[in-house]
Formats: C-alpha cells, structure tokens, sequence
C-alpha cells in the first residue's frame, strides 16, 4: 500500500511510527466505479472509509421513494455517518452513492476500535472530523427549515457548477438536493433565467450571472 496516503488527511499526519506503521498494515486502498451504491439502510458498518479522490452523496429515502440529500463527502474527508455506525455499533439508516469514481482507504472494524483505544492523535481525528460534519448536518436542517428556496437553489448552483460554470443535473436530481419538489425547481428556475442569470438545456443549467446568484446568497446571509 501507498504510505502517503496517510499525509493527505491532516489530523493523521501527526501519528507517531507505531501506530502509523499499524494505520497502514490495518487498512487498504479500494476503488469504486461512478454510480455504485456504497453503502444502503440496514447493512452493517465494517469499515470506516477515507476519500480519497471522487465524491459520495448520502440520502435517505423515504417509504413513499422520495430521496432526500443530506450531504457529500469529498476527498480528505470521512463520512459522519459511517463514523456514528462505527461509534454505536448500529446499521446504516441511509444509502450512500459514488458520483464519481471513487478511491479510498477501508479501515476495518478491528483496527477502527483498536487505534481509537490507543491513540489520542488518531481519536481526535475520528472525534474532529465527526463534529465538523455534525454542524454541516445542522446548517443543513436550518437552510431546509429558515432558508428561502431561491437562496438555496442558487447556492447549490454555485456549489455544483464545474470549470465550464455549467451544472449537469435534471430538475428532479436538483430537487432531491434540496429536498423539495421538482416543480418548485422548475419554477425557481425559469425566474432565474428571466433573470438573466441561466441558460437551460436538457439535463444541464449553465450560469452566465454569477454576480447575481451571488449577491442573492450573500443578501440573505447578510438578513440572518
């Protein structure tokens, strides 16, 4: 295995040799293909995963199908959810999708509880990353419950936009990302575009106002 790995996330780069030594030993690199299911409700935790490179995107779906996102996990970070399986001994309530090709490093269980009981510097790792993305999970819940819809939609915008400031989803996918409905996009959209701020196309909204999307996010956070 590739001992750099380890140096790509900064709060292991401060393990002493031994328990480095015993990270890599006890672990290993996998790669997961675009569009695999990662992880699904009701399936044991048996490793803890580090990205690498490529992302995942975790949702919860309901009885009645609907998919509601909850947040993606990029390279240099862990998936909170796994960690609080990991910590509880409980199932995953919720599925997690590679949207890119995925490479990450698998700590097995044995190993997860062996350096979480040995190693101070490899516990604030696992605690550190686990509360950061805690308090993601709450700015989450505030945007859903207190945001304006329009603020959020061109928050994920901006968010989603590639090199070419072009998003590549449907509607719907943009619906799921902000847990509403597809119609709500479609409306929030075309006021967009009347804007002057997007061009649509067929699975695809390409941002030719910036500006505006921008001071849109930033006039409401100025409000809260």
């Amino acid at each position: 295995m590739d001992a750099s790995w380890i140096d790509k996330f900064a709060g292991l780069s401060r393990l002493p040799e031994d328990i480095r030594s015993e990270l890599e030993a006890g672990s290993q690199i996998v790669t997961v293909p675009a569009g695999k299911e990662i992880f699904e409700p009701g399936q044991t935790v048996d490793n803890l995963l580090l990205l690498l490179e490529g992302t995942v995107k975790v949702q919860q779906r309901s009885d009645t199908g609907r998919e509601v996102f909850l947040y993606r996990v990029h390279a240099g970070e862990s998936c909170v959810l796994t960690t609080a399986c990991m910590l509880a001994f409980e199932d995953y309530s919720a599925e997690g999708i590679s949207e890119t090709e995925v490479k990450a490093v698998a700590i097995p269980r044995k190993t997860f509880d062996t350096l979480v009981a040995r190693s101070t510097v490899f516990r604030e790792f696992v605690f550190t990353a686990y509360s950061r993305r805690i308090t993601d999970l709450f700015t989450l819940i505030d945007d859903i419950v207190f945001q304006r819809m329009d603020v959020r939609l061109a928050s994920r915008l901006l968010e989603l936009a590639d090199s070419t400031d072009t998003v590549h989803a449907t509607h719907a996918v943009l619906g799921t990302e902000l847990g509403t409905a597809r119609e709500v996009v479609s409306r929030t959209l075309s006021e967009f575009q009347r804007r002057g701020w997007i061009e649509q196309s067929r699975g695809e909204v390409r941002l030719i106002g910036h500006d505006g999307l921008e001071r849109l996010v930033r006039s409401a956070h100025a409000q809260v």
